[in-house]
């Protein structure tokens, strides 16, 4: 049994196609049959059901291909410590976004990492909670950085900023003479909301009961219409199909003049969200974690409070 043999088996469980995963590991695809082929017969055991376009995993196949990302892991985790001995921030991290914290966040966070560690390039992936989670603990990603509440996960935490949400609306919209907007008055008006799948959509429609109460079918909410991204969202709004609610950061400026957007700021109490940054418990390089949240505890994002990391 070798390495490169639980490599294999690992990719073909990934990708459900020897083809695919031959691609993804760099070698000819006879090649890994021969190897899987190989290391079937020297456990006596079948780790893949095959036929039709599909592969699939059988149980005991499942249970030693978990038992092989252990092992490759922590193969891993072995060079990284040997690594660490030269220089702890060498090489690059992999790290992974949510869809409505990476187009705000990234820009600032690229240039600040370029500049205080330039030795540690980031490898970025934009993707939902649960696949982010997923890709951790896989070993496909080192970190990712995610908004609570967060499904069990077993990870390690770090919390990172709080960030509140606001309320945009067409220029129009007689709300634009208000200060501030009660979260209970949004069960008046078309609401757009991120599709599902999108945790911020979850986010929103718990911080706001209101919004949770009302957006069922026939419930009083006069109606919703859903968007693929924020700033989709955002153009929607502008159009004046309706209200929508996003995270503070990605609104730059409050009060733009003349233009087809409007922010207001909720009344207390104020929806928010709390954004953190989490890594496997045996992930080796806890260094390159700490510049990458001394990093963020640098960056002003718009209406943000970053925490302290002894308190948070």
């Amino acid at each position: 049994m070798t390495l490169t043999e639980l490599k294999y088996i690992v990719a073909v469980a990934r990708a459900r196609h020897f083809g695919h995963a031959a691609e993804a590991c760099f070698v000819a695809q006879p090649t890994l049959s021969v190897a899987i082929k190989k290391l079937e017969d020297e456990l006596g055991v079948t780790l893949f059901e095959r036929g039709g376009t599909e592969i699939s995993v059988t149980p005991l196949g499942a249970q030693i291909i978990a038992q092989a990302e252990r092992v490759l892991e922590q193969t891993a985790a072995i060079k990284e410590l040997a690594k660490q001995n030269k220089d702890p921030l060498a090489g690059p991290l992999r790290l992974g976004v949510i869809y409505t914290i990476g187009p705000y966040l990234l820009p600032p966070l690229v240039k600040a990492m370029i500049d205080n560690v330039p030795q540690m390039p980031l490898i970025l992936q934009e993707n939902y909670t649960v696949k982010l989670l997923e890709l951790l603990r896989q070993g496909e990603l080192d970190a990712a950085i995610m908004a609570l509440p967060l499904p069990d996960h077993g990870m390690a935490m770090q919390a990172l900023y709080d960030e509140p949400f606001v309320v945009a609306m067409p220029g129009p919209h007689p709300w634009t003479k208000r200060e501030r907007i009660p979260a209970e008055d949004l069960k008046s008006e078309t609401m757009l909301l991120l599709g599902a799948g999108h945790c911020f959509r979850d986010q929103v429609l718990e911080v706001c009961p209101e919004m949770a109460r009302y957006a069922s079918p026939g419930n009083g909410m006069q109606r919703t219409f859903e968007g693929s991204s924020l700033e989709t969202i955002r153009h929607m709004v502008a159009s004046g199909i309706g209200l929508t609610v996003l995270p503070r950061a990605s609104v730059p400026d409050m009060n733009p003049k003349h233009s087809l957007l409007q922010f207001r700021e909720f009344e207390e109490p104020v929806p928010s969200r709390r954004v953190v940054i989490v890594w496997r418990k045996s992930f080796t390089r806890k260094a390159a974690i700490d510049a990458l949240c001394e990093a963020i505890a640098g960056i002003d994002l718009p209406g943000v409070t970053n925490l302290d990391p002894a308190t948070a």
